[in-house]
């Protein structure tokens, strides 16, 4: 597959992406460093032109990011460089060394911080999830382990609204649900599970409200 690419992102994805902060999630400083630094939820699979909006928060919060890795699978297209406000970013790339759901991100001479990088078009409850897991202190979690206990996640709220669905068919006689005085309940009955899970959006970022140093590695 092709992996990268030399020309920078275009004028207009820096446009969209100057008025839309990124959508961060970071730990705090603990007294043992977590597997993870935070999560980082991107609009887009444009590596190159969601990378301009991370580092203008990520570089005054670590020191300026020099380079980034990532794993291709999910990036139709990495760029070698990006240029960001002030500098340029190195890119690279790795297959098998690096978790296909993590942005590994360096800051010359300061450290080295890793996220789990969640797919944007997964829902905005999936996504609070993911960013309040990778996010805590005390995870021990790879990026693909938390994918992989979200996915069963999902699988059981899917469930349980297959048997509220099923429990209102039956208590309504069946086939009889099928009359316009029934059906509202049975919809209420699928939607029940998804309103209550979690909130149903996620803050645009959570750097800006919570105090986070750079944690060297």
């Amino acid at each position: 597959m092709t992996a990268t690419m030399s020309h920078p992102p275009t004028a207009e994805a820096d446009e969209r992406l100057s008025s839309s902060p990124p959508r961060l999630s970071l730990a705090p400083v603990g007294p043992a460093p977590a597997l993870l630094d935070g999560a980082w939820w991107p609009r887009s699979r444009d590596l190159g032109a969601e990378l301009l909006a991370l580092t203008a928060v990520l570089d005054p919060l670590w020191g300026r990011i020099t380079r980034v890795t990532v794993n291709p699978v999910h990036w139709p297209v990495v760029p070698r460089k990006v240029p960001v406000a002030g500098h340029v970013v190195k890119v690279g790339w790795f297959l098998p060394e690096q978790d296909p759901h993590e942005l590994l991100l360096l800051s010359y001479r300061t450290g080295r911080w890793n996220l789990l990088v969640i797919p944007p078009e997964t829902s905005a409850a999936s996504a609070a999830r993911l960013m309040a897991a990778a996010s805590d202190p005390r995870g021990t979690s790879t990026p693909s382990r938390l994918m992989e206990l979200e996915a069963s996640a999902r699988l059981r709220e899917m469930r349980e609204d297959d048997r509220a669905v099923e429990a209102v068919w039956d208590s309504e006689g069946g086939h009889e649900a099928g009359d316009p005085a029934v059906r509202p309940r049975i919809q209420t009955a699928t939607a029940r599970t998804a309103r209550t899970a979690v909130p149903a959006t996620v803050p645009a970022t959570t750097s800006a409200a919570m105090p986070h140093q750079p944690r060297g590695r």
